[in-house]
């Protein structure tokens, strides 16, 4: 993994060191974001696959999801959804309810304890990620800031590629 200007990064440095180079920096950035977002996720009270995670998230997020809508969020077959959602009723993460307008469609909630390992995961990973943060002088904190709220600002007004839909 390269770093923002450590030891190990070889790549040409000053004013006119372009987007590509400054897109490489963030992949890096984003790999070991990634990496510590993983690692905090393992050490919680249950350890739970990354695909577990994101299931529990889209239920959390939309109580009551029924198992299409579930493996359209997560792009997955709906087999896959369904016995993902298996494991984490098995695991007592997840409950299924019969929707009380269609008796065919089953509605998808977190249990106590699904919202407890949610709650777990999420408060390692700030807690990594203050960690992290906490190393940074002000200034680069402040910098960051201001770096990620413009990258977010160019996403969502950057016109898609030539045969890519239009973003949200």
């Amino acid at each position: 993994m390269t770093g923002f200007g450590g030891p190990g990064d070889h790549r040409a440095r000053g004013p006119g060191e372009g987007p590509e180079a400054v897109a490489s920096q963030i992949a890096d950035a984003v790999d070991s974001l990634a990496a510590l977002w993983t690692v905090a996720a393992q050490e919680a009270s249950l350890r739970l696959s990354p695909h577990q995670l994101r299931a529990l998230r889209a239920v959390q997020t939309a109580p009551g999801l029924n198992l299409t809508a579930l493996a359209e969020r997560l792009d997955i077959g709906l087999p896959t959804a369904s016995r993902l959602c298996d494991r984490l009723a098995a695991a007592g993460l997840l409950e299924r309810a019969p929707h009380p307008d269609t008796r065919r469609e089953v509605q998808l909630r977190l249990t106590t304890h699904g919202h407890n390992v949610l709650s777990d995961v999420a408060a390692r990973r700030t807690h990594a990620l203050t960690v992290a943060v906490a190393a940074m002088r002000p200034a680069e904190r402040d910098a960051l800031r201001r770096g990620l709220r413009a990258f977010l600002a160019a996403q969502h007004h950057t016109p898609p590629r030539a045969g890519e839909p239009p973003g949200p």
